[in-house]
């Protein structure tokens, strides 16, 4: 990963038992602060990954966002059942079609009770981050909440922007925001059925309440005023293109006030490439800094 700042600050702690990793090129230490206002942005990592697999995406983040009005932070936390919070090897499998050992029934359920805790994981750390950032009593410096993930961190992502209006920007990278549609095309795949046990109702019933489609055929609209940047890979085979396409395209309505911009890249895969790490620090840069 290129652009990567020697100086870059990498701050430790520990909030209601989740390890939180801080960056930023000015200092971090509790009680600390520079002279401008600051943006934190969350960057979530993928299944089967950890926040420790996404420490050279968040240094390129804060070296390609250097000298701007306001200063960024990025925050990094391992997702639910991964890394250190790791308790369930299995329930982090998906669907195989011949029901091996890899097989998980589960699959479903286990893959969005991760992302949508992701999202309270964000929406808790939004809570509270700033006590243990500036706990002098002054008033903290940040004045805007962003949150960025990569595959099942880019399905958080749609999320936490769909349920903290605090969050005015989201960008989810290979992730998708139709849970439903996601899972119709998986299930064809490894051919199984969308009921039970694979899909019970009762769970079907709590994606009706939570998931941006939903959402919006309710009347709600989270997206008004926010900035978008959908970034995927146009060979994804993982997360394919069309499972987003009609609610990014034809469904998502941000506003006059709002940024909605997409960027499919030829020839990638289920990936976060150089170049999409780029795209989302000149976003950042432009939009929120």
């Amino acid at each position: 990963m290129s652009s990567q700042p020697s100086n870059v600050n990498q701050y430790t702690i520990v909030i209601a038992g989740i390890q939180v990793h801080v960056y930023s090129t000015v200092s971090i230490t509790q009680g600390e602060r520079g002279v401008k206002e600051v943006v934190v942005f969350f960057l979530l990592h993928g299944r089967y990954g950890s926040a420790e697999q996404i420490d050279p995406i968040a240094r390129s983040l804060i070296g390609q966002t250097k000298e701007n009005t306001r200063d960024l932070l990025v925050v990094t936390f391992d997702q639910r059942n991964h890394g250190q919070r790791l308790v369930e090897p299995k329930g982090n499998d998906g669907w195989v079609k011949n029901k091996g050992n890899k097989h998980n029934e589960r699959h479903a359920v286990d893959m969005y009770s991760i992302q949508t805790g992701t999202a309270r994981d964000v929406t808790l750390l939004i809570d509270f981050l700033p006590a243990f950032l500036y706990p002098d009593d002054k008033p903290h410096p940040i004045v805007e909440w962003g949150v960025a993930g990569i595959s099942l961190g880019g399905h958080a992502t749609w999320i936490s922007v769909a349920s903290d209006e605090r969050v005015k920007t989201g960008i989810p990278i290979i992730g998708c925001p139709d849970y439903g549609k996601l899972m119709a095309i998986r299930a064809g795949q490894a051919g199984v059925a969308l009921e039970g046990p694979y899909f019970p109702e009762s769970f079907r019933r709590a994606i009706q309440v939570l998931d941006p489609p939903y959402l919006l055929e309710s009347g709600q609209n989270p997206f008004l005023g926010k900035r978008i940047l959908v970034l995927c890979g146009e060979d994804d085979r993982l997360v394919p293109w069309e499972a987003s396409k009609h609610f990014v395209e034809e469904k998502l309505e941000v506003g006059k006030d709002g940024i909605k911009e997409v960027s499919l890249y030829k020839g990638v895969g289920h990936e976060c490439t150089d170049g999409m790490v780029t795209e989302m620090a000149q976003f950042i840069a432009k939009h929120c800094l």
